[in-house]
């Protein structure tokens, strides 16, 4: 069976995140910018790793009293394991232990389907659209918003590998 934790990301996953975000992104962030965010005090990114493996990570910003998921991505080989939904979850409760946020926001690709089902099971609502917002292909995205993230977030900041 295998280990799964779930931790704050740290410099030495770096190579194993950008892998995951070039996988997964046709437009992936630039080579510095996880780096850059591991030093952002509004920042949090924690990684699920399993047996020793980084297989997914996940980003939000907390900031006037909501936190806004920036990326969340798993590797093509751990997908369809359920880790994108722990994630969330561990990112919900980690807002909410620091700073008492229960509120968050994202931006999803309209074609997204899978991610947008995650996104409804755990409490989200599409309020909004940003038309062609992706640069890639001019895709829009919808704005979704969980207003009350306590009934779906993991059991506390310190399980989910808060700080």
């Amino acid at each position: 069976m295998s280990r799964v934790e779930i931790r704050p990301m740290v410099r030495e996953d770096l190579p194993a995140v950008e892998a995951i975000e070039h996988e997964g992104f046709s437009l992936p962030w630039p080579k510095d910018a996880f780096a850059h965010e591991l030093e952002n005090a509004l920042a949090r990114y924690l990684v699920l790793v399993e047996d020793g493996v980084v297989a997914a990570y996940g980003g939000m910003w907390m900031i006037l009293g909501s936190s806004e998921i920036t990326s969340i991505s798993t590797a093509p080989w751990a997908r369809r394991r359920g880790y994108g939904e722990r994630l969330l979850r561990a990112l919900m409760a980690l807002a909410y232990e620091e700073l008492e946020i229960t509120e968050m926001t994202l931006e999803v690709r309209v074609s997204n389907l899978p991610a947008q089902a995650l996104y409804t099971k755990l409490g989200f609502v599409t309020e909004g659209k940003r038309d062609k917002y992706y640069e890639d292909n001019k895709e829009d995205a919808l704005i979704m918003w969980c207003h009350d993230t306590r009934p779906y977030m993991a059991g506390s900041a310190e399980a989910a590998g808060g700080r």
